[in-house]
């Protein structure tokens, strides 16, 4: 087993989330210390949060290569204005929460 990334203690939800996606490709994937948060102060905090660990060594690489892939959309938040609308919206968005008009790619 290889430790492929860790995680805040508020990106638990992420850390789930990539666990399924990668789940999906056919990597076997395991998170530690999901439920550690209640035990900070009791032991060290850097020791609570949670991690995503490739079961097997050989499939790490490419799980690497997905969750870089993942985190680099993850942060990619340019602003954006609806075609429709005109409304401001944030870059994680794909289509308008006033209108519903998708994000135009182009």
């Amino acid at each position: 087993m290889k430790k492929l990334h860790v995680f805040s203690f508020y990106e638990r939800y992420q850390a789930e989330l990539l666990r399924d996606i990668l789940a999906g490709e056919g990597i076997n994937c395991a998170l530690r210390n999901q439920q550690l948060i209640g035990a900070v102060g009791e032991i060290p905090f850097v020791e609570c949060c949670p991690e995503l660990w490739v079961v097997d060594d050989e499939a790490w690489p490419r799980a690497r290569m997905f969750l870089d892939a993942w985190l680099k959309n993850d942060t990619d938040t340019a602003i954006w204005n609806c075609p429709q609308c005109h409304e401001e919206l944030e870059g994680h968005f794909g289509a308008c929460w006033r209108c519903g008009a998708v994000r135009d790619e182009g």
